[in-house]
């Protein structure tokens, strides 16, 4: 019988199988060498969007090729001065077949489904009222990393397949008065396009949200009941400038508190002072979940717009936009060339420590800015 004892000093133990197995486990395996690149010149063949002309994007936004129509919005977005240059000479072109549709700005507290209440009320409008809708949604842009979510074309699934309907979601980029810096730029365009019915969904109501108000034919204000003291939760000036009001998801067990509500709104609207072309903004309850109450806020815009339009208030307030709108620019490029300036970024950073550390008051320091922007 053949001998299977083997030597006990040979035989592996325990403890060595554990070590082999953990140097294997955390050694760096050499793994399969790259493979050499199958075409060299693949950068010849990369994909690049072709440089469109001014005549290339106009007449694409006159047929309504959308893909065209948000290229060009865009080029009005980018802050790349040959961008600028092909996008003003653009709308330049597109201003003569602008100011043909009703411009609604839509603001409302957070919360009070302004998302939802757009794409109820678009539906309506596209599917019977024949109207071609743009809808210009504005997403605040974070203050630490400067990014937005612009998700608004998701939750409007219903609304976005409409062929009628274009859904343009922008980042406010930092501006104030909830709008982007280019939302009237793109409000034109998009009139040039042919819609005829134009939303401007606000980031949400706060002191500097007005701004929506002097680019809009009809500011409609949307509220929720039953969230607190509703005379007490929004400010008395975005109401003084509403020309209407809704009330939000009244439906369910929050229905009679949206009456209740709806009841409030209207009288306090009475005891503000008349407006120039005497119209006293009306108070209506909606359900964007049951489809309720959308018809009365068509009617209660297309009644402001037959009022306006008979005491030649609607073309004084176009006008009032484009003053607006040149007032505005004018801000723009002068803050600008401020920050561009040469002699302002040599003095900038020395006088903003001084701020910091106290040595110098803000104001001081910015006298002394515009002194050498002045005079450099």
């Amino acid at each position: 019988m053949e001998n299977r004892t083997e030597d006990s000093s040979r035989r592996p133990t325990l403890a060595n199988e554990f070590a082999e197995q953990s140097e294997i486990a955390l050694g760096i395996a050499r793994g399969v060498a790259t493979p050499q690149i199958v075409n060299p010149d693949r950068s010849r063949f990369a994909f690049k969007k072709k440089e469109l002309s001014v005549e290339e994007y106009f007449q694409g936004i006159r047929t309504g090729n959308r893909t065209l129509l948000a290229r060009g919005i865009t080029l009005v977005e980018s802050s790349l001065p040959r961008h600028q240059e092909i996008a003003q000479e653009l709308i330049h072109r597109c201003l003569p077949f602008s100011g043909t549709s009703v411009r609604v700005g839509i603001t409302g507290v957070p919360g009070a489904g302004k998302s939802t209440f757009i794409e109820s009320f678009g539906t309506r409008l596209h599917d019977h009222f024949g109207r071609k809708i743009a809808v210009l949604a504005i997403d605040p842009s974070s203050q630490v990393t400067g990014g937005s979510i612009l998700g608004d074309k998701t939750r409007m699934t219903e609304l976005s397949n409409r062929e009628g309907v274009f859904i343009r979601p922008s980042p406010s980029s930092g501006s104030l008065g909830g709008v982007t810096q280019k939302t009237r730029e793109t409000v034109l365009i998009c009139e040039a396009a042919g819609f005829d019915t134009v939303f401007i969904e606000t980031v949400g109501v706060g002191q500097s949200e007005t701004a929506v108000h002097g680019m809009v034919d009809f500011f409609l204000l949307l509220m929720l009941a039953g969230a607190g003291d509703e005379l007490q939760g929004i400010k008395r000036g975005i109401m003084e400038m509403a020309d209407g009001i809704a009330i939000t998801k009244a439906d369910g067990s929050n229905l009679q508190k949206a009456k209740m509500a709806r009841a409030e709104y209207a009288n306090a609207l009475h005891l503000f002072p008349p407006n120039p072309w005497h119209w006293t903004p009306q108070v209506v309850t909606t359900s964007a979940l049951e489809r309720q109450g959308i018809d009365e806020v068509w009617e209660m815009i297309l009644a402001f717009e037959k009022k306006l339009k008979a005491g030649e208030f609607w073309d004084a307030r176009r006008k009032e936009q484009l003053r607006n709108w040149m007032t505005e620019s004018i801000h723009q490029g002068l803050l600008q060339d401020f920050h561009a300036s040469e002699a302002i970024q040599k003095e900038y950073p020395d006088l903003e420590t001084e701020v910091m550390e106290g040595r110098l008051s803000p104001f001081q320091a910015a006298k002394r800015l515009v002194g050498i922007f002045r005079n450099p």
